[in-house]
Formats: C-alpha cells, structure tokens, sequence
C-alpha cells in the first residue's frame, strides 16, 4: 500500500511541478538506444526511472502513458511492498528532484 500512495505523489508532483502526464511512474520504457544514451543517466538505484522521465521530458521528447496488460507478480519482490525498499526509493527519487 505504501509502495502505491508513493507512486501516486510522486505522479502529481511531476504533473504539477513540470508538466510531465503521468498518472504512474510504472517500470516499462520506449526509446531509441542513442537517444537514451544522450540522456546521460548517473542514477544506478531507484532514482533511475524518475530520472529518465525527467531528463526525457527536459530534452524535449514526448512522453505519454499507454495502459498494457500483466499478470500479477509471482514470488515476493525484494523492493516493492517492503517498507525498507520504499524508503530506499524515496531517498534516491528525493535526490533526483533536488537537482
């Protein structure tokens, strides 16, 4: 549950603070390999898709959701659902929006 609000504030303050439409900050991404690369991406933990949305959306390129269809996760994610994984991924987002 925690792991969802975190989601949902996170997609309003993009929204607010820069423009970017999203309504979820999910894990699947789209673009051209050098594009990508151009970005310069330095984050290696969780920060890593916030920082790709905000780099992308910087650099001009359009952004937009497209709903897609998955079967629930088997197994226990070590990240998402544990209070220690969401608490790792708001300190590397809060990095991310501080620069």
């Amino acid at each position: 549950m925690h792991a969802r609000l975190g989601n949902a504030l996170l997609a309003r303050r993009l929204r607010r603070g820069t423009g970017i439409p999203l309504s979820d900050l999910g894990p699947m991404r789209a673009a051209r390999r050098q594009a990508l690369l151009d970005l310069d991406l330095t984050d290696r933990r969780f920060g890593y898709p916030l920082e790709m949305v905000v780099k992308a959306a910087r650099a001009g390129w359009r952004i937009r959701e497209v709903d897609v269809d998955y079967a629930p996760r088997t197994g226990r994610s070590k990240v998402t659902g544990t209070v220690r994984g969401t608490l790792r991924t708001v300190a590397d987002m809060a990095k991310v929006l501080a620069s």
